[in-house]
């Protein structure tokens, strides 16, 4: 079920109309109904999956349960190892099994022993990166006693299961959203407007923005060779906005209709295509994914404490991970490999906390000079790394980037819609303006008068109804 159909369109008010004047006074019943619509619809995709989340649930219930009784280490650490090994299985077998059994075959054949590959025809199920590494930050809090861990099924569940956050994140921790569902929750009308203005945005990112950035990026990027250097690097542009309107408009849609329901779910993206420099980018991007590496696997690492290799050596492999976290094909470990070498003069230089408090122009209504380079360069990089992100295989992203850098980079591009380029514009200069918010539209006019901040959210509808195109499944239901 996606956000952007109608199916969810009647879903939702269904859900949210039984869950405030029919379970509100019942806290198990309210968690109870969550759990069932969370199922719904995950199931809505391939109803057979749901015996793989209810199973992960299990085994991490269970296991949080017998770590609170085991005291003796060596048996705590076997259980954490369970629940790794059964979480990382499952992830691993879905997502990764044909990768590595079609590079097992191409590792014999290169060394001229052809074997038959023996691959399977995996459906991967819809959102198990997310929902596995959510699971496991339970499992691992309470190992390290940092949680305590509940008795309280249905809870659990609804936490591992929550659906506004369940397919595409944010990925949330359970010591942050689990005892969320220990506490009555009470409608508050100020939160709720909140939540349906922040859906909005997410909306317009989505429908707007990524599906008719889409339209011309797969365009370009499945034709790269009949198009000139120009034409490219405009295909890579629209994929740098698809990207990012399609992802953070997932999760300001999943965080909005949270709040609906009494919830507070962590900022995913902070305005990351503003940032000074690649370090601060990655401070702002998919922050829940972000610090769940920082925190389960680079500190365990030893983060930043030891010695220059191994800084060097923690990065490389926090970002070469996270890019295999996104996919099993070898442009998603070039993309990480290439974040990391973008990361690494910060490092080397301690440059890479520079910026980690105020947005770009905090007292100012334009960036100087210095910071509009700076971002100019950041975005730069990005949008050039976001090649082997989008292509087909790395052939395909070294041939783009030769292309682009082509001397027919100087001619004017094939495709250059004027309607999608004043679009991608305008939704830029909203995105400035509400920088220091939670999401872009937040605080704008908010001390307009009402009939203004009508007129405009009723622009943005507008705009809907104009650009809706092809219903486009959400980019990171893949990963």
């Amino acid at each position: 079920m996606y956000f952007n159909s109608i199916d969810f369109a009647i879903f939702l008010p269904i859900v949210f109309l039984v869950y405030w004047f029919i379970t509100q006074k019942n806290l198990k019943l309210q968690n109870a109904l969550i759990v069932v619509a969370s199922y719904v619809f995950y199931g809505w995709w391939d109803w057979r999956f749901l015996s793989l989340i209810v199973f992960s649930s299990l085994v991490d219930y269970s296991i949080g349960l017998a770590l609170k009784k085991e005291e003796q280490q060596s048996k705590r650490k076997l259980l954490l190892w369970t629940s790794i090994g059964v979480n990382l299985g499952f992830l691993g077998f879905f997502k990764y099994y044909n990768f590595f059994a079609d590079n097992f075959v191409s590792a014999f054949s290169f060394f001229g022993q052809p074997i038959q590959p023996n691959t399977l025809d995996i459906i991967l199920p819809v959102g198990i990166s997310f929902y596995t590494f959510q699971t496991l930050s339970y499992t691992i809090d309470v190992y390290k006693r940092k949680l305590e861990p509940t008795s309280n099924l249905i809870s659990f569940l609804a936490f591992v299961s929550f659906f506004p956050q369940l397919v595409a994140g944010p990925i949330e921790r359970a010591t942050h959203l689990l005892p969320q569902f220990y506490k009555k929750r009470v409608f508050h009308y100020s939160l709720a407007v909140n939540g349906c203005r922040q859906i909005l945005w997410g909306l317009f990112k989505k429908i707007v923005i990524a599906d008719n950035c889409a339209e011309y990026a797969n365009m370009i990027f499945n034709n790269s060779s009949d198009y000139s250097g120009s034409t490219l690097f405009m295909g890579a542009l629209f994929f740098t906005f698809q990207i990012y309107g399609d992802f953070s408009g997932y999760s300001d849609i999943a965080i909005g209709t949270s709040r609906l329901f009494g919830f507070d779910l962590k900022q995913n993206f902070a305005f990351p295509y503003f940032s000074r420099d690649i370090a601060e980018f990655w401070r702002r991007w998919h922050i829940s994914l972000s610090t769940w590496f920082r925190d389960y696997l680079y500190i365990p690492l030893g983060g930043s404490q030891g010695g220059t290799l191994m800084k060097v050596r923690n990065t490389f492999i926090i970002f070469l991970v996270s890019g295999f976290w996104h996919g099993a094909n070898w442009t998603f470990i070039a993309w990480g490999f290439l974040n990391a070498l973008y990361f690494l003069p910060l490092l080397l230089t301690n440059k890479n906390r520079k910026h980690t408090t105020s947005v770009v122009a905090q007292h100012n209504y334009l960036p100087n000079i210095k910071e509009f380079i700076h971002i100019s360069f950041t975005f730069l990089l990005t949008v050039l790394a976001w090649v082997f992100f989008r292509a087909n295989n790395l052939s395909h992203a070294f041939n783009y980037l030769k292309g682009i850098a082509s001397k027919s980079i100087f001619s004017l591009p094939e495709v250059r819609p004027s309607y999608l380029i004043l679009l991608i514009v305008f939704f830029i200069c909203i995105e400035w303006m509400g920088r220091r918010s939670l999401f872009a539209i937040e605080n704008l006019l908010i001390k307009k008068h009402f009939s203004v901040k009508l007129a405009f959210y009723i622009f943005l509808i507008v705009l809907m109804f104009l650009f809706y195109g092809k219903e486009q499944a959400f980019i990171y239901f893949q990963f």
